[in-house]
């Protein structure tokens, strides 16, 4: 879906934008290619800039409770430095880099109801407006994807999928809201944790997995717990732990049996201080038999992992979404930044 918008700043008459991206997802670290179509208006007007920028639905917890808001975590300069003629009509082509960091919105093609989107910016004879805004797509990456994979032969479920403000102490972070993906654990382990908290933060040579367990009370309810957000690695005696596994490796690894490992690591060693403790920052992926690769059999527990992420939530609505929760978002981040 393509949302196109006039420049209201240029009053009636001035040009208008229209993105347009190549078709599928990308991945993080990954070339978003396509194109932004310009129509001129009633005049000529010289195009000083066209910008495009990554836009995300973060949510933020205070002490008031929590709120929702557009942050914006990338930019990019495609084009400008041009004069657009009375009614002439322009393609400028782009390819863009995204941040290995930017979160994932889809697996196995079901949608995690996670809102991204690229907004172009057209700035023309000193004025500037947000003219076109396009959902973004973006699909894991092959460690990603085995991982979840993984979790999901060993019986993990999907419970749901956000953004959240703040920072992970003690990782290579680099922006300023983290993806937090809640699984509803195994049975095997369902009498130890109500929900186990994956965060992925990938770079060029690697990745970081980040694991947190809600861990059951001895009343079996919910404890009491922030998330991962802030500068802190745990809250209250919910244990993360921290791994690092490596981009080549996805083809190679037993990942159900590493994958295994690592929860069983964070449940047997829930209590230990702030989290810190047993392999947290040792690489893996670089021994072990060689397993099914993550492109061979999509096992039931995985499709299931995908199936129940958007709890009868239909992709069409996501992207319906994006639209209406950045247009009512302009006014609110042009304040802000």
């Amino acid at each position: 879906m393509v949302f196109k918008r006039l420049l209201g700043s240029l009053g009636v008459g001035g040009p208008t934008v229209d993105t347009v991206l190549d078709p599928g997802p990308v991945r993080p670290g990954g070339t978003l290619s396509g194109q932004v179509h310009l129509r001129g208006g009633g005049a000529d007007f010289d195009v000083e800039q066209i910008t495009l920028e990554l836009v995300a639905r973060v949510e933020a917890e205070h002490a008031e409770g929590e709120s929702e808001g557009a942050v914006a975590f990338e930019r990019f300069v495609v084009g400008g430095g041009f004069r657009l003629a009375e009614g002439e009509q322009l393609s400028v082509s782009f390819g863009v880099v995204l941040p290995w960091e930017t979160p994932i919105t889809e697996l196995y093609g079901q949608g995690l109801g996670i809102v991204l989107g690229l907004r172009t910016e057209l700035s023309v004879a000193g004025a500037r407006d947000k003219g076109d805004l396009d959902p973004l797509a973006v699909a894991p990456l092959p460690v990603q994807e085995a991982i979840l994979e993984a979790l999901g032969q060993l019986g993990f479920g999907f419970r749901s999928a956000d953004l959240e403000y703040g920072r992970i102490g003690g990782t290579g972070q680099r922006l300023p809201f983290y993806q937090e993906l809640e699984l509803t654990p195994a049975p095997q382990y369902a009498h130890a944790v109500n929900e186990i908290e994956l965060t992925f933060l990938a770079t060029a040579s690697g990745m970081e997995v980040i694991l947190e367990a809600d861990k059951r009370t001895p009343y079996g309810a919910y404890s009491d717990h922030g998330g991962l957000g802030g500068s802190h690695t745990s809250h209250g005696d919910d244990p993360l732990a921290r791994f690092t596994v490596s981009h080549e490796v996805a083809a190679h690894q037993d990942w159900t049996a590493l994958v295994d490992g690592w929860v069983r690591e964070l449940v047997e060693h829930r209590r230990d201080a702030y989290g810190q403790y047993g392999l947290q920052g040792h690489q893996y992926g670089q021994h072990g038999s060689s397993g099914p690769g993550m492109g061979t059999v999509v096992a039931a527990g995985a499709a299931g992992l995908a199936v129940g992420v958007v709890g009868g939530m239909v992709a069409a609505e996501v992207v319906d979404e994006v639209g209406d929760f950045f247009e009512g978002d302009d006014e609110g981040e042009e304040e802000e930044g």
